[in-house]
């Protein structure tokens, strides 16, 4: 069957009709597909009859100095990798499409959305709960896949979905990872030769605390990784390394024998990168 392009909600009411029954699951992305992307398109395909990509750049989850502007839009691209992967539908919504004018109602991430991540992006994860909210209710999917690299925002997911009774199973896929370790993302085409070699010792720490078994140690086995990659040419920029519960991204402390997320930020040039790692402590 043909790919199905919505560019408004009459459009994607319209895309639903002529797909017919099944079970649907959505793959919201902000575009720039990868094999990131892909993976999450194939598990879908495993998990339902119809999948349907969103591509949508929320500029609810950038902040005044964030790259809304220059963040990478491949849209022909993007349809040729849905095409190839077998995606039923894509809905490709405007910002006026997605949002009223005079809106004022969101959803708030309360405070687990400001540590973490959260605490160096204010509202951020308003933003991004606001968006997958209005993308579970236009699209009426049965389940969605999120990837685990985005892990704290997979963790808020979950905990909108347990508190609204929203009635969408969440499935979380994978990293994906290039042969040398770096985490794939949209934003690594930013990177030169040079940042991209800087940015390679975000694995390395987190493979570096993986080898520990105390909550101590692991941070401090990937601070001292990451410390080095500070004084590179061009140096890794730490905004945070943290060691979280997966659940409510609360610090863990001595003695915890649960999964943990080993989460890390940082700064290469102007390319802000996030990687983590899940350690199963028990």
């Amino acid at each position: 069957m043909d790919l199905i392009v919505a560019g408004n909600r009459a459009e994607l009411r319209k895309a639903r009709e002529v797909a017919g029954p099944g079970r649907y699951a959505l793959v919201p992305t902000m575009g720039a597909l990868h094999e990131g992307h892909r993976s999450l398109i194939r598990l879908a395909g495993e998990r339902a009859e119809h999948v349907v990509v969103s591509i949508f750049v929320n500029p609810l989850q950038f902040g005044p100095n964030e790259d809304f502007s220059r963040y990478p839009r491949t849209f022909d691209a993007d349809l040729a990798v849905c095409e190839q992967e077998g995606v039923r539908a894509v809905f490709a919504p405007s910002a006026a499409d997605m949002y009223l004018p005079d809106r004022q109602v969101a959803v708030s991430a309360g405070a687990m959305g400001t540590v973490v991540e959260g605490a160096f992006r204010p509202g951020h994860f308003d933003g991004v709960l606001t968006v997958v909210l209005k993308l579970f209710n236009l699209v009426q999917p049965d389940l969605a896949i999120f990837g685990q690299k985005d892990a704290q925002q997979l963790a808020l997911i979950r905990r909108m979905v347990a508190d609204l009774d929203v009635p969408v199973e969440i499935v979380a896929a994978p990293t994906v990872r290039e042969p040398d370790g770096l985490a794939l993302s949209s934003r690594n085409r930013y990177l030169s030769a040079r940042e991209r070699v800087t940015a390679l010792e975000l694995s390395r720490a987190l493979r570096a605390g993986a080898v520990q078994r105390e909550p101590a140690r692991i941070r401090q086995a990937a601070r001292a990784v990451l410390e080095e990659a500070a004084r590179l040419d061009p140096p890794l920029l730490l905004d945070y390394l943290a060691l979280v519960d997966p659940a409510s991204f609360t610090d863990v402390g001595e003695g915890y024998r649960r999964q943990a997320v080993l989460a890390v930020a940082a700064k290469v040039g102007t390319t802000r990168l996030i990687d983590n790692m899940v350690l199963d402590l028990g």
